[in-house]
């Protein structure tokens, strides 16, 4: 699976954002699909994953309320909704395919995007 990640830039704080990442290659609805962050100086973080069939989801509790990831089977994408953004969650985001069921492990994922970064300002 080759995943482009895209939408990241430069947002105020409490502003909203939307991440998207594209998959080809392979069969996306074989793989969950995650979304990690990874700020400077800091390993990198699950921050949401969701199932196959995009019936289940799952957050970190520093972003539950403010995120929400979803996927597009048909259209093969996978995107992480960002609102009520905080400084704190300036990092690069990457998404990542795995056919793990344990996919809040980064050791779990097959492949992964090449990041996009965006930055809250106070």
């Amino acid at each position: 699976v080759q995943l482009q990640a895209s939408g990241g830039g430069l947002v105020q704080a409490g502003g909203s954002l939307r991440l998207s990442c594209a998959a080809s290659g392979r069969t996306f609805s074989n793989y969950n699909m995650g979304w990690f962050r990874q700020a400077p100086g800091k390993e990198r973080e699950f921050v949401a994953g969701i199932t196959r069939s995009g019936g289940s989801t799952y957050y970190i509790d520093s972003v539950k309320g403010r995120f929400t990831i979803s996927r597009d089977n048909t259209e093969n994408t996978v995107y992480l909704q960002m609102n009520s953004l905080k400084p704190e969650d300036t990092a690069v985001y990457y998404c990542g395919a795995t056919r793990s069921y344990y996919y809040t492990s980064k050791g779990n994922y097959d492949y992964w995007g090449q990041g996009t970064k965006f930055t809250v300002s106070s």
